[in-house]
């Protein structure tokens, strides 16, 4: 919890794992669920307009993951998240369709550029998205085996 939502990151380096992703990706839940695991987990959101943290494009250590899902998707847990806050539903950019389509697509761009790996969390459980998470940490593991 102490590296949640971007908290920390000037020790980004000794995680196993690192989660980006716009608002609503599940990016605590999965954390949590990982750490219990004794994946050392941090995770970073992905906010319009606000830079990552200095450093994380350089980190060589862990594994750095994104995670996506349908902009509908999206764009239905932050309504009822604000529904839960008894906040009012301005026409804003946070529920926004179009605006939170780009926020995907400026995840997805830098995940390609960095050659992260990324999940669609849209249809899958924590459970599974930690299982897919560990898969690419397992590959990445075996891979540095074998190169050394």
């Amino acid at each position: 919890v102490m590296h949640d939502d971007g908290h920390m990151t000037d020790d980004l380096e000794l995680a196993d794992v690192v989660l980006l992703g716009v608002s609503r990706t599940s990016k605590t839940p999965t954390s949590i669920y990982l750490a219990n695991r004794g994946i050392k987990t941090a995770n970073i959101p992905l906010v319009p307009n606000v830079p990552l943290p200095p450093g994380l494009e350089r980190l060589k250590k862990p594994l750095i993951v994104g995670l996506v899902a349908s902009a509908e998707r999206i764009v239905e847990i932050r309504q009822n998240r604000l529904l839960g806050l008894n906040a009012a539903t301005p026409n804003t950019a946070y529920v926004d369709r179009e605006a939170v389509s780009e926020e995907l697509a400026l995840s997805r761009r830098l995940c390609a550029r960095h050659g992260w790996p990324l999940i669609d969390v849209s249809r899958r459980s924590i459970e599974e998205t930690a299982a897919a998470i560990i898969g690419h940490l397992s590959e990445r593991r075996r891979r540095a085996i074998v190169e050394t």
